[in-house]
């Protein structure tokens, strides 16, 4: 048996030198990384080399050697997600912009003000859903009203918001 420094040019170099161009166009194609596609084929050269002293069948080296790059490139994704997933999860939360408070503190103030400019039970059903988070019977029974009333302030109050910040309802 020769031994595998030996082998240089041997038949696994000549495998080499006729399988390796087709073998890098597979890997880039499953991969999409030329570099990543190299290592693959490298690799499955690298694992021939050392199983050739035991190869039963010479002839099926070509097929071992596409298996090996379709499973080296399916290992490569799984590492490629596994280290995406980890670098996802190790990032840092984006930062709001500098003058996200301003314009926030704005935009609150503006639909504040239109609030304010509503009729008082308008006003006070809107306040009651969606700040205090209350339900429609729960308001109704706050402002001893009927539901009814209820529904029907805060539909004509978001009209009116609408229409005077501007919305896709309004002018």
């Amino acid at each position: 048996m020769p031994r595998p420094d030996t082998m240089a040019d041997g038949p696994v170099a000549e495998l080499f030198r006729r399988q390796r161009p087709d073998l890098l166009r597979l890997a880039v194609l499953l991969l999409g990384d030329r570099a990543m596609a190299e290592d693959v084929v490298q690799d499955a050269f690298v694992a021939l080399h050392r199983k050739w002293p035991t190869l039963a069948d010479p002839a099926a080296a070509a097929g071992y050697l596409r298996v090996s790059v379709v499973n080296g490139a399916r290992s490569a994704h799984r590492r490629r997600a596994t280290v995406w997933r980890h670098l996802k999860a190790g990032e840092p939360e984006a930062l709001p912009a500098a003058d996200a408070g301003v314009l926030l503190a704005e935009e609150h103030r503006t639909v504040l003000d239109a609030v304010r400019r509503l009729p008082r039970r308008q006003r006070e059903v809107l306040v009651l859903r969606y700040w205090a988070g209350l339900s429609e019977a729960e308001i109704a029974d706050t402002l001893a009203v009927s539901r009814g009333t209820v529904k029907t302030c805060a539909s004509r109050a978001l009209a009116k918001l609408a229409d005077l910040l501007g919305g896709p309802d309004g002018h």
